[in-house]
């Protein structure tokens, strides 16, 4: 069995973990910290809802983003920017469309941005926090598949947004 989990990641001087917008995850753990003040928080946990992101955005006035990782296999990532605004794509996204059941009727397109359209809002949202991004990178990761982890990836998108490096 896989990891089930969220990952909360901004930018702060307080703990992300006081904050009243994750008041649902009581027990987050630091993971890790950046340069500028970034922190990611982790949430294991295959339940529940851990806060808002946009709460947490508009609290610390930076970006926000939480990816929720299913059984290792794939992630869904929710960012939001003060300015930005919110999106929602997926990590592993063969995985995801598996998990959410083909034959519901139902396409990845109906939850989350199609990569190239998150990669664009993705750039957005690093511009936002200050970074310089190229979408191709980003693209690679929305596209790739998750060998062997999901949350590996989740990582990379991090990394190649410039909040955490690798």
């Amino acid at each position: 069995m896989g990891y089930w989990g969220y990952f909360v990641v901004g930018r702060d001087e307080r703990p992300l973990a006081e904050l009243a917008a994750l008041a649902g995850a009581p027990g987050m753990t630091l993971r890790q910290e950046a340069p500028g003040g970034w922190q990611v928080w982790e949430y294991p946990s295959g339940e529940g809802d851990i806060g808002n992101m946009h709460e947490l955005a508009a609290q610390t006035g930076a970006p926000a983003l939480f990816g929720y990782v299913m059984d290792s296999d794939c992630a869904v990532v929710e960012a939001a920017g003060p300015q930005s605004g919110a999106w929602t794509t997926c990590l592993a996204r063969e995985a995801m469309g598996d998990r959410l059941g083909a034959g519901e009727g139902l396409v990845l397109e109906d939850y989350f941005l199609q990569p190239r359209d998150a990669a664009e809002r993705a750039v957005a949202w690093a511009a936002e926090a200050g970074h310089t991004v190229a979408a191709q990178p980003l693209l690679d990761v929305l596209t790739a598949d998750p060998e062997p982890l999901a949350e590996n990836l989740f990582f990379q998108l991090l990394d190649r947004l410039g909040v955490v490096p690798l």
